[in-house]
């Protein structure tokens, strides 16, 4: 497998949010997004779609707790943690309700985000990221049951061991992230009312092949009021909220956060000034 690059040019700076010294890079101009990585990733893996995304939009990459460039502190490796996080740093930079386009565990942290702090955030891209823990294959919870600091070793041919090795300012913690990305994984999470009660536009993609069904994304869709009636010739009956649902064809969860299609559709949902 090939490793996770960003030859992008971007400005890298340090910004110290609750106790995290939280690295982020800063790429193009426009209308604020911040771009969040998927677990075991950084900024970099978005490489393929940044200067996409750039070209409309300034683009702020943020490496979480314990990811990339952001050393790990001494706390668990709590979404609600790193949604607080993200806030923060919004605070700190001084944006007015930036978008923020999340995959994977990002995109999980993204609709935290919109939960604990919807007047911090304009519009909300959540890609690949399922709403309870049961909605993923069984297989892949096995799967998820067994990470932690003995796979280490197997993973050194994988792009997320090199990437942390490139750009990891302790790269040896590798195996502790694994322990903390191991024991975030195995706990229960069901936030089927908070989503219900979502106020931010939001944009829910997937995958056609991804780690849970289709059917999963369709059915937090419905939580957002979509899916529900005929749209309309002038979209009147579309989610009151301006929610949208994308299911990208040919993409896992594995291709997804690499894919032209996620960047259209991302573009496409954060530039519609109807809602």
């Amino acid at each position: 497998m090939t490793a996770w690059s960003n030859d992008t040019q971007g400005t890298g700076r340090y910004a110290e949010v609750n106790d995290v010294n939280l690295y982020y890079e800063t790429h193009g101009s426009g209308r604020p997004m911040l771009l969040l990585h998927g677990g075991l990733g950084s900024g970099d893996m978005f490489g393929p779609i940044l200067p996409t995304l750039a070209e409309r939009h300034q683009v702020i990459t943020v490496d979480f707790q314990g990811h990339g460039r952001t050393a790990d502190v001494d706390r668990p490796l709590d979404p609600d943690f790193l949604a607080d996080d993200i806030a923060a740093l919004i605070d700190h930079l001084g944006l007015d309700r930036p978008d923020v386009v999340g995959y994977s565990l990002g995109g999980g942290v993204a609709l935290r985000v919109a939960v604990r702090h919807p007047n911090t955030v304009g519009r909300i891209v959540a890609a690949s990221a399922f709403i309870r823990s049961d909605a993923v294959y069984p297989e892949i919870r096995a799967q998820q049951g067994q990470v932690g600091a003995a796979t280490a070793e197997m993973m050194k041919d994988t792009p997320m061991y090199q990437l942390y090795q490139r750009v990891a300012p302790r790269p040896e913690d590798f195996p502790r992230l694994l322990d903390k990305i191991g024991a975030a994984m195995s706990k229960d999470f069901d936030l089927t009312e908070e989503v219900r009660g979502l106020q931010v536009p939001t944009l829910i993609v997937a995958g056609d092949a991804d780690m849970a069904p289709p059917s999963h994304f369709v059915e937090v869709f419905a939580l957002l009021d979509g899916g529900q009636r005929d749209g309309g010739w002038m979209g009147e009956g579309r989610p009151k909220g301006g929610h949208a649902l994308a299911i990208l064809p040919g993409c896992t969860h594995y291709t997804i956060f690499m894919s032209p299609l996620f960047a259209a559709a991302t573009l496409a949902f954060l530039d519609d000034q109807r809602n």
